[in-house]
């Protein structure tokens, strides 16, 4: 019998890989930060979306800051990407841009990520250390495992 593969995927899958999860990052990239918000704009029921909420902030991911509403009122909590956080974004774009090409249908993608500098839209793609741009298929990638074997690598 063999073992699960340790990898990073599975790591990230631990932290990120639940719907609600990913639909809290969403919006909290796109300027949400407050529970209700978070709530009304992801649907989620109260109970998981505090749980969701308390994970994503033991993972790392985001932070819980002070506010208090206008008018006064006791202080509550807000939601803030960490530096790990921000760095998810690439991730969710990347998710977002597969859907848009594959799912949108005829209606066509309900969202755009625009460049904040020159309005063009963003793309998340794959490029080396060395600056080469890859395809989004996959076929350029190979694994470079720690003991030098690499695997069958993508078929296709």
């Amino acid at each position: 019998m063999t073992t699960p593969r340790v990898c990073s995927v599975a790591r990230t899958l631990d932290v990120v890989g639940e719907r609600w999860s990913l639909l809290v990052l969403r919006e909290v990239f796109l300027g949400m930060r407050r529970f209700e918000q978070i709530r009304e704009h992801t649907g989620a029921p109260r109970a998981v979306l505090a749980q969701r909420l308390r994970h994503l902030v033991d993972a790392g991911v985001l932070e819980q800051r002070d506010y208090r509403p206008e008018g006064g009122g006791r202080t509550r909590q807000e939601y803030r990407l960490t530096e790990a956080g921000r760095e998810l974004q690439p991730v969710i774009t990347a998710l977002m841009q597969w859907g848009d090409r594959h799912l949108a249908g005829s209606e066509g993608p309900p969202l755009r990520v625009v460049h904040h500098g020159c309005g063009a839209p963003v793309q998340a793609r794959l490029v080396c250390a060395e600056g080469h741009l890859l395809g989004d298929d996959g076929r350029e990638l190979r694994p470079a495992v720690p003991d030098g074997v690499p695997g069958p690598g993508p078929s296709g």
